[in-house]
């Protein structure tokens, strides 16, 4: 405490040391958290591999969970004086299973989702690219914690081998079959990308702080645990005073912050027909999802007008 203390008030009286010793104390603490998370939660991961039981795989979820928390209470008791704006429904839970859109501006995003989820929503999952799977630490956590993680098979690979064709899509499945028996909220970023402008500019999109969304991962999410979700949450992030890199936030750069959790309705005629493969095999079902959609995405972009209307009509006293 008397560092937090001390650190918050180094903040206010030499705001430039103040962030160096932030950033410096949270690189460590992560670090020596990342290590003394990994180790455990690899042995139990590879035991849960080999036995299959439930309990390793509940031990690497707790260790996880123990991990992010660490973290999280940096964000609490380190930084300084933040106006970060959150709203969550209140009938979510950490026993829930659900499927989370949102908008993507920043590597952040992913922080303030575990920052937000804590001990409100289940342990967050996001599709990953197979290829992670090498990254020391990190790549084992996804695949210990069932992200499901994809394989893209080029134009070429699948023209030199016609056996790869679809392939990607049911070892997505199978991935996502593996959330089916226990909490999980499964994220996914509907825009593909990082948010810029000049993505925004190539694209020539309609909206006015989006991309243009895609709906094949969701889709596939549906096809493959749509019997077993409680919900679909939608999931708005604005930064009023800029797009973040990861050292803002540990810094204390992230001053002001809006977060909107709200629950989305699919048609249950259409969440149906995607369920039963009409996104991959019928146009009409697939063009009905693509309508969904972008109707989800003006609603959006509207939101984050709203939002950020009202960090500059009601600032913080």
């Amino acid at each position: 405490m008397r560092l937090t203390s001390t650190i918050k008030n180094l903040h206010k009286r030499n705001p430039k040391l103040g962030k160096a010793v932030s950033l410096a104390t949270a690189t460590g603490v992560i670090a020596a958290n990342s290590i003394s998370c990994s180790i455990p939660l690899w042995f139990m991961g590879v035991g849960k591999i080999l036995t299959g039981a439930s309990i390793a795989d509940k031990t690497v979820i707790k260790i996880t969970n123990h991990w992010i928390s660490s973290n999280n209470a940096l964000i609490d008791n380190m930084l300084p004086r933040k106006d970060w704006r959150i709203q969550l429904p209140d009938d979510v839970n950490t026993n829930g299973k659900y499927l989370l859109v949102s908008n993507h501006q920043s590597w952040v995003d992913t922080s303030i989702v575990q920052y937000i989820s804590e001990k409100r929503l289940p342990l967050t999952r996001f599709f990953t690219k197979f290829e992670l799977i090498y990254i020391p630490i990190v790549g084992q956590a996804f695949y210990f914690l069932d992200f499901p993680m994809m394989r893209r098979y080029s134009k070429e690979a699948v023209a030199k081998n016609p056996a790869l064709k679809g392939k990607d899509i049911e070892e997505a499945k199978r991935a996502c079959a593996l959330l089916k028996d226990k909490p999980f909220t499964l994220l996914n970023y509907l825009e593909g990308t990082r948010f810029t402008q000049t993505k925004h500019d190539l694209q020539k999109s309609p909206y006015t702080h989006l991309l243009k969304p895609r709906a094949g991962g969701l889709s596939l999410a549906i096809n493959a645990l749509g019997a077993d979700i409680d919900g679909m949450l939608d999931m708005t992030i604005v930064y009023p005073d800029g797009v973040p890199t990861y050292g803002d936030l540990w810094k204390g750069n992230i001053k002001r912050l809006g977060v909107d959790v709200r629950h989305i309705k699919i048609p249950d005629s259409l969440f149906e027909g995607i369920q039963n493969g009409g996104y991959e095999n019928d146009p009409e079902i697939k063009a009905q999802m693509f309508e969904w959609v972008e109707q989800v995405w003006r609603e959006k972009d509207q939101l984050i007008t709203d939002m950020l209307a009202e960090f500059e009509t009601a600032p913080t006293a």
